[in-house]
């Protein structure tokens, strides 16, 4: 069933949503095949605790299903992860961090045909690949949105 926008709850996240938005990521990593894990659940898990202070980190759904987190000093989306695709959530999330903002960047792997698919119907455009620092191993796309393009 594909929901509207207008039916999905979308708010800050608290302390308390950290290990079910770690869920989610740990959720998508462990079944995409072509993905290797490069850092352990709870490894995950700190790393959104430690950005929570410094990002704005968007859920969706009671329970958490989705989350973005957003850098606004670099005007980065680092992360969205939605557990189930097609259901409007993930462009519920990019809406709301969209929101004031004339410019955003992001990136994405390069096997993830789905997501480069979604960014791009978002309004996002390619402008290079390359290959990440490791221990990350995947290449990378970096993409760029622009209010009014």
């Amino acid at each position: 069933m594909l929901m509207t926008t207008e039916a999905i709850s979308i708010r800050r996240a608290k302390i308390g949503d950290v290990p079910a938005c770690a869920a989610v990521a740990n959720w998508w990593i462990d079944d995409t095949d072509w993905l290797p894990r490069d850092y352990p659940p709870e490894t995950i898990e700190g790393m959104i605790r430690e950005a929570l202070p410094n990002r704005e980190i968007w859920v969706a759904g009671d329970p958490v299903e989705a989350y973005l987190s957003y850098d606004p000093e670099k005007k980065r989306v680092g992360a969205l992860f939605c557990r189930h695709g097609g259901r409007g959530v993930g462009k519920a999330l990019m809406d709301r961090v969209k929101e004031g903002q004339d410019y955003l960047w992001l990136t994405t792997h390069e096997p993830n045909l789905r997501a480069q698919k979604f960014y791009t119907r978002e309004g996002f455009t390619e402008v290079e690949r390359f290959i990440p620092e490791p221990p990350e191993t995947v290449r990378e796309v970096k993409m760029e949105w622009r209010a009014n393009d």
